[in-house]
């Protein structure tokens, strides 16, 4: 392989590294890879099939380049990877949000935290007796999503 193309295929896998959580947060598509590709894929659409490096480089996830161009032309490990977990708690951060909004406003509040934990309570509830019991619990030993059921003395903080 030419190193050319070694060169290249570097700047690609580090610009999805970086562009992923950026990309993902910036639309919610949980990656980048479709994104870039749908880029390049429009820009060789608008160049007749075929794209120029420059126009490669202007598809690509400007986030990289924004983040070296933000700390001063170089980027550190640490300031890396800063900004990836920064992009993937926002991330994770957002799902929390709609997954208890119940006024779709954008914010949290004990009411809507409550009141999912009121929905997921009668739904374990299947006999509503205003108990559950062991044999309530879903079988497998998961809880929630991807929370472990301990099936005893648990005092909650595993719930979603």
């Amino acid at each position: 392989m030419r190193k050319t193309t070694k060169l290249a295929l570097a700047f690609v896998a580090l610009a999805g590294a970086v562009g992923t959580a950026a990309y993902a947060d910036n639309n919610g598509d949980g990656g980048m890879r479709g994104g870039a590709m749908m880029r390049i894929n429009k820009a060789m659409k608008d160049s007749n099939g075929t794209i120029t490096f420059d126009q490669f480089s202007d598809a690509m996830d400007s986030q990289l380049k924004k983040l070296i161009t933000d700390n001063g032309g170089k980027l550190t490990v640490e300031q890396l990877a800063a900004a990836l977990e920064k992009a993937r708690f926002e991330r994770m951060a957002k799902r929390i949000i709609a997954r208890y909004d119940s006024k779709g406003d954008g914010t949290l509040t004990t009411d809507d935290v409550t009141g999912r934990e009121k929905k997921l309570f009668a739904m374990l509830d299947r006999n509503d007796d205003g108990k559950i019991e062991k044999s309530e619990l879903p079988k497998g030993g998961r809880f929630g999503r991807h929370r472990q059921w301990d099936g005893g003395g648990n005092d909650g903080e595993d719930m979603q």
